[in-house]
C-alpha cells in the first residue's frame, strides 16, 4: 500500500524533519501493530519539500505521477499549491494542520483537527481569560500573516478584543524593537507566531522588556531548542495551542511517546514532531474499516464516512471528515484545540478549546 508523504525538510525559512520522522515512526507502528491498511503494510512514498514554490509544486507533482491513493503533508505554509495539485487528481490530502484556504474547503482534503484556526481557539482562551487587547508577533511569511489576518484579528475582534500584528522579519536575531513596539499598547496578551528563531528572540526580548502579559503560541515555541534558548524561566506559564498532548498519562499520548521511543528515539517529541504522527496514523484509523480493493476512490469515502474517529494523541478528542465540524470550512474534520501550558520548562496541564462555539 503505497502512500504519499510531504515533509517540510531541507528549507532555508523552515525545516522540520521531525515531522517525517514522526511520521515514519506511525508507519512502522501500523504495519507491525494495525495490519497497515486494509490489511496491506504502508510503503512510503516520501518527498520532501523546502517551503518554496518549486519544491512544494515538484513534491505535489510525485505524487499525482506516482498515482497514490493518498497524501500525508505532515505540515507545511504552501498548502495553497500542494492540495490543489493533489486534491484535482481526486487523491486525498491528509494533515493534522492546515493553513490555507485550499487545505479547508477542496473536495479530498481532510484535516483531522481544526486546522488554521489556532488563531480564533486563541480567542476563545482570551476571552475567558478577561484580555482586553493582544499583540501578535509574527514570522513575515505570507502563510503566517495571512491567516491571521484572515482568521485571527476577525476572531479576536469579535471577541470584543483589541488585536494588532507586528511582523519580525525571518532570521531576527534581536526582536527588542519590534516587541517594544506592541507592548506600548500594554496587552493583556502577547501571541508568538514563527519559526525557532523568531520563537526565541519574541520570548527572549519579552523577557528582556518585562513584559506581564499571558504569552500565546502555537507548538513551534515549544521545541526543545526555543526552551533551550530561552531558559526554563524565559517560556514560564507559555500558553501553548496544539493539536496533541504529548506529556500527560492519557492513554493517547503514552502511546504516542512508546511509539517513537521504539521507532525513532532520537526524535525530540515536543514540538512539531507529532503532527507527522497524527497525519499518518490518523489515515490508517480513519480507513480502519476499509477492505477489498483499496483505489483513490474507496480511500476517500472511507474517510468521509468514519464517524469519531480518535485523534491520535488528541487527549480524547475525535474527527469525522462529513464537512460538519466547523460551518463553511468542509475540509476539517474537528472543532477542538488542546492548550498547555509550560512550567519548568516543561508542557504541562493539557485542557481543551473548542473552535466552533465561539
Amino acid at each position: 500500500m503505497r502512500i504519499g508523504l510531504i515533509a517540510n525538510e531541507g528549507g532555508q525559512a523552515m525545516s522540520l524533519p521531525e515531522t517525517r520522522e514522526a511520521a515514519e515512526a506511525a508507519t512502522k507502528y501500523a504495519n507491525e501493530n494495525l495490519g497497515g491498511i486494509a490489511g496491506r503494510p504502508i510503503e512510503l512514498v516520501i518527498c520532501k519539500e523546502q517551503e518554496d514554490p518549486v519544491s512544494a509544486r515538484n513534491c505535489a507533482n510525485q505524487m499525482v505521477e506516482q498515482k497514490v491513493p493518498a497524501v500525508v503533508v505532515t505540515n507545511t505554509g504552501l498548502g495553497s499549491i500542494i492540495a490543489p495539485i493533489i486534491t484535482k487528481a481526486g487523491i486525498s490530502y491528509v494533515t493534522a494542520l492546515g493553513g490555507s484556504q485550499a487545505e479547508i474547503t477542496s473536495d479530498n482534503s481532510y484535516v483531522w483537527t481544526a486546522g488554521s484556526n489556532t488563531s480564533q481557539a486563541m480567542a476563545r482562551f482570551a476571552k475567558e481569560q478577561g484580555m482586553k487587547s493582544v499583540v501578535a508577533y509574527s514570522i513575515d511569511s505570507p502563510a503566517a500573516t495571512g491567516s491571521l489576518t484572515r482568521m485571527g484579528g476577525p476572531a479576536f475582534e469579535a471577541a470584543g478584543i483589541k488585536f494588532k500584528l507586528i511582523t519580525i522579519p525571518f532570521g531576527t536575531a534581536d526582536a527588542t524593537p519590534q516587541v517594544s513596539a506592541g507592548l506600548d499598547a500594554d496587552p493583556d496578551g502577547v501571541l508568538v507566531y514563527g519559526e525557532s528563531t523568531v520563537c526565541t528572540s519574541v520570548l527572549k526580548a519579552l523577557n528582556t522588556l518585562g513584559s506581564k502579559a499571558i504569552p500565546i503560541s502555537p507548538q513551534t515555541c515549544a521545541a526543545p531548542e526555543v526552551v533551550q534558548a530561552v531558559g526554563a524561566t524565559g517560556v514560564e506559564n507559555l500558553r501553548v495551542f496544539s493539536s496533541a498532548d504529548t506529556v500527560s498519562d492519557n492513554p493517547e499520548s503514552v502511546l504516542y511517546r512508546t511509539v517513537m521511543e521504539k521507532y525513532s528515539p532520537e526524535t525530540a517529541t515536543q514540538g512539531y514532531a507529532v503532527t507527522g504522527y497524527q497525519g499518518m496514523l490518523g489515515l490508517v484509523r480513519a480507513t480502519a474499516g476499509l477492505t477489498g480493493e483499496v483505489d483513490q476512490q474507496t480511500i476517500g469515502n472511507a474517510i468521509r464516512t468514519a464517524k469519531d474517529v480518535v485523534l491520535p494523541a488528541g487527549d480524547g478528542i475525535t474527527f469525522t471528515c462529513d464537512g460538519t465540524a466547523i460551518p463553511g470550512l468542509k475540509s476539517l474534520c474537528g472543532d477542538t484545540m488542546i492548550v498547555l501550558t509550560m512550567k519548568d520548562g516543561k508542557l504541562t496541564d493539557p485542557t481543551k478549546v473548542s473552535v466552533a462555539k465561539q
